[in-house]
């Protein structure tokens, strides 16, 4: 019950969409984001305290309680988060700023001993058991592995961590409490009556995401619809032919790098752009991309979850 009430505290933080037009500030690991615009579009979450991130810790529930946790995929970190162990974790294979800064200090703070791992930090971080894909555990010697495959749906990697971990009761739990919350909050803003687009901006590009896409799933989890041209699990290249499929009710914009920003922003501003309906209607918002296509856990997933809660229909909480 303590990661459910973890949960519902979660879901009670909320912020508003506005400010004047300028560059994404930098810092998403503060506590408070300063409200911005971005060619126009109000990004969706500008008073995110990331560092509500984690939930209370889940109690064990057999005889696996690692005191030490390493951990070889940066991507498991929001596994962990969820389930309030970050505090178990003494080591990260990763560079420095490798760790998803949306987990909060918490959990971007732990100590990374590089990619590949250094061998020396690897001995004297002791780890009980080593939490990542298989091979994890060879530069920490002979510690407990648990093997977690990296292209398993989020569900099950969750689930595998849990397990690991001493946990899977309370992993199944949050699953399922966090589908009833996705599905209540979805029929709360009328979700299934709006059609939302997915478009994430690379260096020269333009993508639709699919219905496969991280944040697609969590849309199909409450109910939002989409439009014709992103009813498919992959994800499409925009053409010029294709370029209007990106309208829709709503636009969530992503951009999956500094570069994409720029490509995206010049886009953003054209003629063709503003000509299509949800722009026109000022109905097109920045989210942030490695939350909504980047990563893929729990953790992220009640993010997407309050982004959309915040913006569609004009809910306001």
């Amino acid at each position: 019950m303590a990661a459910l009430s973890g949960l519902v505290a979660l879901l009670l933080v909320t912020g508003t969409a506005c400010g004047a037009d300028s560059a994404r500030p930098a810092g998403e690991e503060s506590i408070s984001i300063t409200p911005t615009k971005i060619a126009g579009a109000n990004y969706v979450a500008p008073a995110r305290d990331v560092d509500s991130s984690c939930l209370a810790p889940a109690p064990v529930e057999d005889a696996v309680d690692p005191a030490r946790i390493a951990v070889t995929d940066p991507r498991l970190l929001d596994d962990i988060c969820a389930l309030g162990l970050q505090s178990k974790v003494v080591a990260v294979v990763a560079k420095p700023g490798a760790i998803p800064t949306y987990l909060g200090r918490s959990v971007s703070s732990l100590p990374t001993i590089g990619s590949p791992a250094d061998a020396i930090r690897a001995a004297a971080a002791r780890p009980d058991v080593v939490v990542g894909d298989e091979g994890a555990a060879s530069p920490f010697g002979s510690a407990r592995t648990v093997s977690v495959d990296p292209n398993a749906s989020w569900q099950d990697r969750f689930r595998a961590v849990a397990e690991g971990l001493g946990r899977r009761g309370a992993a199944d739990q949050l699953l399922a409490d966090f589908t009833a919350k996705a599905k209540s909050i979805g029929k709360g803003i009328d979700a299934t009556h709006s059609q939302a687009s997915l478009v994430r901006f690379g260096t020269d590009s333009e993508t639709l995401m699919g219905t496969s896409s991280f944040a697609g799933q969590i849309l199909a989890l409450m109910g939002v619809q989409r439009p014709a041209t992103q009813r498919a699990p992959g994800d499409a290249v925009v053409t010029p032919d294709t370029f209007d499929g990106a309208d829709a009710d709503i636009i969530y914009i992503a951009f999956d790098s500094p570069a994409g920003e720029k490509h995206g922003t010049s886009v953003m501003r054209s003629d063709r752009w503003l000509d299509m309906g949800a722009p026109s209607w000022q109905r097109t918002f920045v989210v942030d991309d490695p939350i909504w296509f980047t990563a893929s856990g729990p953790t992220a997933a009640r993010w997407v979850m309050l982004d959309v809660q915040q913006s569609l229909n004009g809910f306001s909480g």
